[in-house]
């Protein structure tokens, strides 16, 4: 008849406080939704000594911590988690049933876990890969078209943005108007360029674009799951647009070389992304993760671990490969020609110039266009004189 004792009025080595929880992450194979490799991955993490050698320690919680963790989800990537209790007084251990998920729907009639991704994304990615694919090669030959890919992609990755921020436009109607908007943003520094000639305002946009990668790159190492990095927005931002403006720094300097530089890795991660339009691989999720920073408030208190595996070594090697080819290639032949094409309408004006002073240029005495159309006119309206010999008549 006497009332139990109160839970968790001490907080001693003797009562549960004491317990440590590891949380455990093991990635199911690539591509693989059989249920074969979920069973056989679920029974070698079944137990302690299983899911230690087969799975990742994401963190290790105390009872006093807040028990939610949060994971960034891969749709059709399959991952188990499970909980490792830990008792550091008795050394002793238990493991938690296991979880899983594949972050998408098996029985969805559209994105569905065996036909995930739009049609939209796949035609938009595939011309993105082929246009990567020749400025990795030729980008700094064909400076223009360079020009119009990496303001397209700049100009359309942030309003992109932009739109998903504020609108609430279905997802293939902010693709298309993004596109749009980007060939404008293509255009527009082509133009730029034509008209004042400026390379390295150019050169500027396009290291930034390198920029961009490698600061993704740099944050999706274990570094970006630090937490410092996860608990402030602040700091991750600025440690981001740091290592940003570091790379157009550099250009300034060397402006031929950071330009093909630029044209050899950003060129050959945009194949990487379209093959990961029909094969799914985990380095789509160096931007990936920034374009979700960008776009969830929330995003930043999750862990972004992806698993690597065959198919990513084979990719990394393939980014890599295109990569310093396309640097060597262009290298070696821009090594005898100007460091930039010189703008056209600058080249123009010189020409112009160049007419009206030299008397010597057959063209220097050619009509202006306005004198030989005001001439035309002018024929057209003459009247004409009759064929023919006429003489006076003799009286």
């Amino acid at each position: 008849g006497q009332t139990p004792p109160a839970c968790d009025e001490s907080t001693g080595s003797d009562t549960r406080w004491r317990l440590q929880y590891d949380i455990y992450q093991h990635f199911l194979p690539e591509n693989d939704l059989s249920e074969r490799s979920l069973f056989s991955s679920f029974q070698a993490v079944a137990d302690v000594r299983g899911l230690m050698a087969s799975g990742r320690r994401v963190a290790t919680l105390k009872s006093t911590d807040k028990t939610m963790m949060v994971f960034n989800s891969i749709p059709g990537q399959g991952v188990i988690y499970s909980v490792i209790v830990r008792d550091p007084v008795l050394n002793t251990s238990a493991s938690y049933v296991p979880v899983h998920t594949y972050a998408c729907s098996f029985t969805s009639t559209l994105d569905a876990c065996q036909t995930l991704g739009r049609i939209s994304t796949k035609i938009f990615f595939t011309i993105t890969g082929l246009a990567g694919l020749l400025v990795c090669f030729f980008g700094h030959r064909f400076f223009k078209s360079e020009l119009f890919c990496m303001g397209f992609s700049f100009v359309s990755f942030f309003f992109f943005v932009l739109i998903t921020r504020t609108t609430q436009l279905d997802y293939d109607i902010r693709l298309t108007v993004s596109a749009v908007v980007g060939v404008m943003g293509g255009v527009l520094l082509v133009m730029s360029w034509w008209r004042f000639g400026s390379v390295m305002a150019c050169v500027v946009v396009i290291g930034l674009m390198l920029g961009f990668l490698v600061a993704s790159i740099v944050l999706f190492t274990p570094l970006g799951d630090l937490d410092v990095f996860r608990n402030s927005d602040v700091v991750f931002w600025v440690t981001f647009c740091c290592i940003m403006l570091v790379v157009p720094l550099v250009f300034v300097r060397w402006p031929r070389e950071g330009n093909i530089t630029t044209c050899g890795i950003v060129g050959a991660y945009a194949v990487v992304l379209a093959v990961n339009a029909y094969i799914y691989t985990s380095l789509s999720y160096i931007t990936l993760n920034i374009l979700k920073r960008f776009l969830n408030n929330s995003f930043s208190a999750m862990f972004t671990d992806v698993p690597f595996q065959t198919i990513d070594y084979i990719m990394i090697a393939v980014w890599a490969v295109l990569g310093v080819c396309g640097i060597v290639l262009q290298l070696y032949r821009e090594r005898s020609r100007p460091f930039f094409p010189p703008s056209p309408y600058l080249m123009w004006q010189q020409e112009r110039e160049r007419r009206k002073t030299n008397v010597l240029d057959p063209s220097h005495h050619v009509p202006s266009l306005s004198s030989r159309l005001l001439e035309q006119v002018r024929q057209f309206t003459r009247r004409r004189e009759p064929a023919g010999e006429h003489t006076p008549l003799l009286l």
